[in-house]
C-alpha cells in the first residue's frame, strides 16, 4: 500500500504562520532585514513538489497528493495454493494488474495460467497454457499514521475489498461440472511499524459456500543492504513470518471431506493452515522489485482437518498434510 498521504493544508497552514511571523518581527536594520519567506526559502519548502508532477514508482502527483499510481505484476509459484491446500499440484503463472486513485481506491485484476497438462492428469480437461482463474476485483485502502489522527499510536493500514472468482470451462471437474464462480468481500488491517508487523485478515465467501477465513500473521522485513537515503527502501530485504488460518463449518465444509470418505463434508470449523514463510526482496530500482520466497504450510493443530488435508490433493500423489511450495515475483510501479 503506498503510504503517502494528504498534507497539503497543514502545508499552507505553517507556511502563512511563517509569513506572518517574518512579518510581525522584521526591522529596516541589516541586508536581508525586509527579506520575506518567499525570498528565503525553507528546505522543506524547496523539496517540497509543486503542481503537476511524475515519479516512477509513485505514479502522478499534484502537489503532495497522489494523484494515480499504476502497477504490473508477474508471479511464478511451483503450486496452487489455497488455505494450506494444493489445489495445483503442478507450477502456474499470475499475471496481475492494479490502478490506484488519491491512495484511496484501487482496481485490480490477477489471472492464473497452468503451465501444465495437469488437468489431463486429474481428470479435468488439459489445462496447459490456459487461465484457470480470472480475479477482477476492487478495494478501498489506505495508511493512517499520527500525523494524519493525533490519537493514534503507530500507523494503521486498511483494505476493504470485494473480488468476483471466475473459471473458466477449463476448471470442469473430473465429474464433468464446471468450476463454480464465487464472490468474496474482505478486510485486512495491519500494523507495519510495529516490530512484529501483525497482519489480520478477514474474508468472507458471499456466493459459494458462505464461509469465513481468518488469518493472522506475524513477521518482520530484516534490511540486509539499506537505501543510498535514510528513508529509502532497502536495497535487498529478507522477511520471515508465521501465519494461522482459521476456518468457520462453512469454509472447511466447502473444501475438505470427511477422512475414508468420498463426498461426506467435514462438518466443523477451526484452525485451518499454518505458513512459515521467508521471503527476499530486492529494490531493483525506484518503480521495480524482485522477489523470492518459500514456504512451508501444514494443518498442525486439529486431527481431523489434517487428515482431510492428506486426501484433497485431487491426482493423489500426495498424501500428506503439509507442503513446501516456492515462488518468484517482479513488479513494477508507474
Amino acid at each position: 500500500m503506498n503510504s503517502k498521504h494528504i498534507k497539503v493544508l497543514a502545508c499552507a497552514a505553517a507556511v502563512c504562520g511563517g509569513v506572518l511571523a517574518s512579518n510581525a518581527n522584521a526591522t529596516p536594520s541589516g541586508k536581508d532585514a525586509g527579506a520575506s519567506p518567499q525570498e528565503k526559502p525553507t528546505a522543506e519548502a524547496e523539496s517540497a513538489p509543486e503542481g503537476w508532477h511524475y515519479d516512477a514508482g509513485s505514479g502522478l502527483g499534484f502537489g503532495e497528493q497522489s494523484i494515480v499510481t499504476a502497477s504490473a505484476g508477474l508471479a511464478f509459484d511451483s503450486k496452487f495454493m489455497s488455505y494450506g491446500l494444493v489445489d495445483n499440484k503442478d507450477p502456474i503463472v499470475t499475471p496481475s494488474a492494479s490502478i490506484t486513485f488519491f491512495d484511496w481506491v484501487n482496481f485490480e485484476v490477477a489471472a492464473l495460467f497452468d503451465v501444465t497438462k495437469y488437468g489431463r492428469k486429474a481428470g479435468y480437461s488439459n489445462r496447459g497454457g490456459k487461465y484457470i482463474e480470472l480475479d477482477p476485483g476492487a478495494s478501498l485502502s489506505h495508511a493512517f499514521t499520527s500525523e494524519d489522527l493525533e490519537w493514534l499510536p503507530t500507523t494503521v493500514e486498511f483494505s476493504l475489498g470485494y473480488a468476483y472468482e471466475y473459471h473458466p470451462e477449463a476448471m470442469g471437474h473430473r465429474t464433468g461440472d464446471p468450476g463454480e464462480d464465487t464472490q468474496f468481500v474482505s478486510f485486512e488491517v495491519s500494523l507495519p511499524d510495529l516490530w512484529v508487523e501483525p497482519t489480520f485478515q478477514y474474508e468472507r465467501d458471499i456466493s459459494r459456500d458462505n464461509g469465513t477465513y481468518l488469518n493472522l500473521e506475524l513477521g518482520h522485513a530484516f534490511a540486509l543492504i539499506d537505501g543510498a537515503r535514510e528513508d529509502d527502501d532497502p536495497i535487498l530485504s529478507f522477511r520471515p513470518s508465521i501465519g494461522q488460518g482459521l476456518g468457520n463449518t462453512q469454509r472447511v465444509a466447502g473444501y475438505l471431506v470427511k477422512h475414508g470418505t468420498e463426498d461426506e463434508a467435514l462438518d466443523h470449523g477451526g484452525l485451518m493452515d499454518t505458513c512459515i514463510k521467508g521471503e527476499l526482496t530486492w529494490q531493483i530500482s525506484s518503480w521495480l522489485t524482485l522477489s523470492g520466497y518459500v514456504a512451508y504450510y501444514d494443518y498442525l493443530f486439529d486431527r481431523q482437518m489434517r487428515d482431510a488435508a492428506r486426501d484433497y490433493e485431487a491426482t493423489g500423489r500426495d498424501d500428506t498434510s503439509y507442503h513446501f511450495v516456492g515462488g518468484l515475483a517482479l513488479n513494477a510501479t508507474f
